[in-house]
């Protein structure tokens, strides 16, 4: 199963034969927490709305969509010629105008189809025949299952795209990890060495300020449990193995859920809070420049990631 962004789009064209209509329909949506439907129709279709609003919940989960619907008479029936009758009706009528009024203008061409109320009239009649005739229903939902198909595949191909760069900041923050490990254990080791170099500087400054008293062992025995001690908490303090662990297992998940697909925009809103959470924990315990270093470039490639997967259905 694929990865499907919330962000889509797609549209069609058909036309009615049964109310020589060409009807357009159009469909795109953004990102949102819930599933936010809109409809634009005429009002003529607007009892088509429960239907068409079934089709798109069967097949989205999230995301703000808009669902546009517009019907646009045919060019032919626009210009067709109004009946004989109503022609020698107004031929009469104006023969008789013109009897009275010799300075009476000549009716043109568009005066005589805007009287015979051609374009307004039967585009209303138009989406009327659209909408009660079954036949006409039946195509006209076939394109709409047909648009909504190219919607779902849009949103695919979009989910392709944000699954692949996912891909790619998953393997930068296993390298920055990779990186990050080998510190711990040197710093641990490098300051140990300076709690004990400060031990034996206190225990020389200790026999300089007493040269006729032997130290005593007991002393000295204290004061390198203390220095150890120091070591110990200091290496416990700057230990970040748990953290590291904890982002590695968030990363397999991501990639898990990467490959597995579906709809699991909100599983990875909650992994990525966590990824924060460790990188941020990552950074408190930072001693060295170069590990803090390594907590903020994580910090901005999870951005990246959050930024990317709020678009993820």
């Amino acid at each position: 199963m694929s990865v499907y962004s919330m962000t889509g789009f797609a549209n069609a064209q058909m036309a009615d034969a049964t109310s020589q209509a060409a009807v357009s329909i159009e469909i795109r949506s953004v990102n949102s927490r819930f599933l936010d439907l809109a409809f634009r129709l005429p009002d003529e279709l607007r009892q088509l709305e429960p239907q068409l609003r079934a089709l798109l919940t069967n097949s989205i989960k999230r995301g703000k969509v808009e669902m546009r619907v517009s019907v646009d008479q045919s060019s032919e029936n626009l210009t067709s010629v109004p009946s004989t009758a109503f022609l020698q009706h107004l031929k009469s009528l104006q023969s008789s105008i013109q009897a009275t009024l010799p300075d009476a203008r000549t009716l043109s061409v568009a005066d005589i189809i805007r009287m015979a109320g051609t374009s307004q009239q039967q585009a209303s009649n138009a989406s009327t025949t659209l909408a009660n005739n079954v036949g006409s229903q039946k195509i006209f939902f076939e394109h709409v299952q047909t648009t909504i198909s190219d919607f779902l595949a849009s949103r695919q191909r979009e989910g392709e795209r944000l699954a692949l760069m996912l891909h790619d900041r998953i393997d930068l923050l296993r390298a920055l990890a990779e990186q990050a490990k080998p510190m711990i254990p040197q710093l641990v080791v490098q300051q140990k060495q300076k709690f004990l170099e400060r031990w034996r500087e206190a225990m020389a400054i200790g026999i300089t300020d007493s040269p006729g008293k032997t130290s005593s062992s007991t002393t000295e025995q204290a004061a390198l449990d203390r220095a150890l001690g120091e070591s110990t908490a200091f290496a416990i303090r700057i230990d970040v193995a748990e953290e590291l662990t904890r982002l590695a297992s968030h990363l397999d998940e991501i990639e898990r859920l990467l490959h597995q697909g579906g709809e699991n925009g909100k599983r990875f809103d909650f992994l990525i809070q966590e990824l924060h959470r460790e990188a941020n924990t990552l950074g408190s315990k930072s001693s060295v420049l170069e590990l803090s270093r390594i907590s903020v470039e994580m910090k901005v490639i999870i951005e990246q990631m959050r930024e990317q997967v709020q678009n993820i259905e």
